[in-house]
């Protein structure tokens, strides 16, 4: 059973109807519906903030559903009060940050909750035995003694499908899975979607991205603000419906440069030989004023050290930076930030918000030394001040700056680390995988902002896996394969500059 056509002939295996849940203050989600089949994969878009977490996480009985919600597994009503009775009902959720236990062995997370036993004490022997059939099946070649803490990503992503799959999962719910992978990564967990697919399983896949959404998808619904929007099917999917779907308006091809303003001014930034001795090799490029640089590559290539390097992040073996033309010595980041040099992380979770602080105090923490007196207080009305200037110019989305960054959108989430970066004025910025884990809208929005600061004089350095992102904002890109820059590609230059030639340079062709 394939088709379209013949999913919509079987009865459904979920029906949420009239869906709706209040927060103290907001209404997330207003009579939301969503009905998905067996044998089918239903993608459900939607910008950040549409509801999408919250509607799955009311499946997943994380949350309780307003008085008057609906849900139907199986054409039978349903009471989901908590993970376990969601777990009970053949709902199974995969979430972007994976839930597994790192210290355990892949079949002790596969049976974690419901350990086999035998004289009173874990029966490992059978757990791994049971576990082995179940990635067997799947195709996956590990030992189920394996740590998960041994594993990659992709691997991990891997053990959370199989606990799913054992636990005998008739509803799979994919928020954003391939955000980490590499292409062949995403190519293999494709087969295995495929293949669950045709097993009969109604998969719901949540992603920004449009192209997963084609290949994957035998409908799609979205929603915004949320509400439901409605659902189209896998003929009706293109882009331009979808955005409007999505956004209530048009947006021109998610974004494309008008190349006719492209104007080289004077060398901003230039990198001579810089090399860490073994991930990096000695490369060397030069940024202009009202251009954007990007480099692109493989996962692995090498862009994201570069970056780190330039910015004091990890430690140079050889080379020379120079900003405007004079010698840099940047040891560390705060050297860097000290010359108006500032990098945005690929992983702002992590690596740049701090989610259990609010706006406020993460768009000031490089700005808190200005305001400071001399009796080293800080100036409070400067501090909120600068976050509700900030909260307007990037249009963050928040009632107000004392919201914590961690309740936030991953589109809102970006532009509060981006706004910190942006107070303190700088010279050169470098952005790792702006847009990753970020809707449609929010994406034109922070190409605007890239154009504007262009505009303006800083120097911006983009690092994107998405290539039509590079192709629509970039003015040159900067090729990189196993740690070394091995091309150069430029709008309106000899070589055409497109996707396959970036690719075959990416891959060393």
């Amino acid at each position: 059973m394939n088709s379209t056509v013949e999913v919509l002939h079987t009865k459904p295996m979920l029906e949420m109807r009239y869906v709706s849940k209040t927060f103290p203050g907001i209404k997330a989600l207003q009579d939301v519906e969503l009905t998905a089949f067996p044998y089918e994969v239903h993608s459900l878009m939607g910008e950040n903030g549409a509801g999408k977490s919250t509607l799955m996480k009311i499946l997943s009985g994380a949350y309780h559903a307003d008085k008057g919600s609906e849900i139907r597994v199986t054409g039978q009503l349903v009471d989901i009060s908590d993970p376990l009775s969601a777990k009970k009902l053949g709902i199974a959720v995969i979430y972007q940050e994976l839930s597994l236990s790192p210290n355990l062995s892949i079949a002790e997370n596969i049976f974690l909750g419901s350990e086999l036993s035998k004289a009173g004490m874990a029966d490992r022997r059978k757990m791994e035995f049971e576990c082995k059939a179940t990635l067997e099946r799947l195709g996956v070649n590990f030992h189920p003694a394996t740590l998960v803490s041994e594993l990659s990503i992709a691997e991990q992503q891997m053990i959370e499908i199989a606990r799913a799959v054992h636990a005998k999962a008739k509803i799979l719910v994919m928020d954003e899975p391939t955000t980490a992978l590499s292409n062949r990564e995403t190519h293999h967990l494709f087969s295995l979607i495929h293949k669950l697919r045709n097993e009969g399983l109604a998969i719901i896949y949540i992603s920004h991205r449009m192209s997963e959404i084609y290949e994957l998808s035998d409908r799609c619904s979205v929603l915004r603000d949320g509400q439901y929007v409605g659902t189209l099917e896998k003929q009706e999917l293109n882009s331009e419906t979808l955005v409007k779907m999505m956004v209530g308006r048009d947006i021109s091809g998610f974004y494309k440069k008008d190349q006719s303003q492209y104007k080289r001014g004077q060398e901003i930034l230039r990198v001579e030989n810089l090399s860490d001795g073994y991930r990096v090799s000695p490369s060397s490029f030069s940024l202009y004023q009202g251009e954007v640089l990007a480099i692109a590559g493989l996962v692995g290539s090498g862009r994201t050290e570069l970056a780190r390097l330039i910015y004091g992040a990890d430690h140079k073996t050889e080379g020379q930076l120079y900003l405007n033309g004079q010698p840099l010595h940047i040891k560390n980041p705060k050297n860097a930030i000290d010359q108006g040099i500032v990098y945005l992380t690929e992983d702002r979770k992590s690596q740049g918000l701090f989610l259990d602080m609010d706006v406020c105090n993460n768009v000031n923490l490089l700005a808190f030394s200005s305001d400071c007196s001399k009796a080293k207080t800080i100036n409070l009305k400067k501090r909120d001040a600068r976050a509700d200037k900030a909260i307007e110019s990037l249009n963050i989305r928040v009632p107000n700056s004392k919201v914590n960054v961690g309740s936030l959108s991953g589109g809102n989430q970006q532009k509060v680390l981006l706004s910190r970066l942006l107070e303190i004025k700088p010279k050169v910025l470098i952005l790792d995988e702006p847009t990753r884990g970020v809707d449609i809208g929010a994406k034109s929005e922070i190409y605007k902002i890239i154009q504007t600061l262009v505009a303006d004089g800083v120097g911006v350095l983009v690092i994107s896996s998405e290539l039509p992102e590079v192709i629509g904002i970039a003015d040159r890109v900067l090729v990189m394969h196993e740690g070394a820059i091995v091309g150069e590609l430029s709008q309106g230059g000899d070589i055409p500059f497109d996707q396959n030639n970036i690719m075959k340079l990416a891959a060393g062709a």
